[in-house]
């Protein structure tokens, strides 16, 4: 019809119109953890089990975490168009996994009240890794984010 009335347009213009007019915008797509459907069913248990607590047992959690980091990060990059609130939605997201080049391992935790420890760990993480950072380190992240002075099994 344009093109009929000597008007010239580009189809990128043409494209941009179309996508301002449903409500969508460019943005860079937001990296999240590949989850597996165990992994969302046992948050959502979680979530469900325990989503009606009061805040103040919130405020008695301490929250702890391994990561590997990776030294020379990523480099890709995806361009979406997304409408507002829907930057979580999978087909806006990259997945991302732990894998890679060089890289470091990280312990660490936190509470309502702070950060607590945090543990370089070396080599891969076993169970008997697991408890001996446990012993060093949960006890002073206790006290120093003032979580209590009773830890469970005489810890």
């Amino acid at each position: 019809m344009l093109e009929e009335t000597g008007t010239k347009v580009s189809i990128f213009t043409v494209k941009q119109v179309g996508l301002y007019r449903h409500n969508l915008k460019g943005c860079s797509a937001r990296k999240k953890p590949l989850l597996q459907n165990r992994h969302k069913k046992a948050r959502l248990r979680f979530a469900t089990a325990h989503g009606d607590k009061d805040r103040t047992v919130w405020r008695n959690v301490l929250w702890s975490d391994e990561t590997k980091i990776e030294q020379l990060g990523h480099n890709d990059h995806r361009y979406v168009w997304r409408k507002k609130g829907d930057a979580c939605k999978p087909k806006n997201t990259t997945p991302t996994v732990k894998h890679g080049g060089g890289s470091i391992r990280l312990w660490g935790c936190f509470a309502a009240g702070g950060t607590g420890a945090l543990h370089k760990i070396d080599g891969i993480m076993r169970q008997d890794n697991y408890m001996d950072i446990l012993k060093q380190h949960l006890k002073t992240s206790v006290r120093k984010l003032k979580l209590g002075r009773h830890l469970p099994n005489g810890q």
